[in-house]
């Protein structure tokens, strides 16, 4: 399983905005009209999850959802974490 440092994974990166590196791991933070909004999306994020069997750390307050992808068995960042931000972009 490939990790990917810094600079390589900036480039990965190119292809989600608003996405960065940080920690050993790929974050996003979304912002939503509300909190059933909100609510909507982190169901819709846990459905993709499962499916992939590849678990972010979601934070909520209110309106804002925060996801941070890291593969922990591996201890740091790989395709696993780019496909299902892919695929999370595509829900928002």
């Amino acid at each position: 399983m490939t990790t990917y440092n810094v600079e390589s994974a900036n480039i990965k990166l190119e292809d989600l905005p608003d996405w960065n590196f940080e920690n050993n791991g790929i974050e996003k933070k979304f912002e939503f009209k509300n909190f059933s909004q909100a609510l909507g999306f982190i169901v819709q994020v846990g459905v993709l999850a499962e499916k992939a069997n590849h678990h972010p750390e979601l934070y909520n307050v209110y309106n804002k959802v925060n996801i941070r992808l890291t593969t922990h068995d591996a201890d740091g960042v790989t395709d696993k974490d780019f496909n299902l931000a892919t695929n999370i972009e595509k829900l928002f």
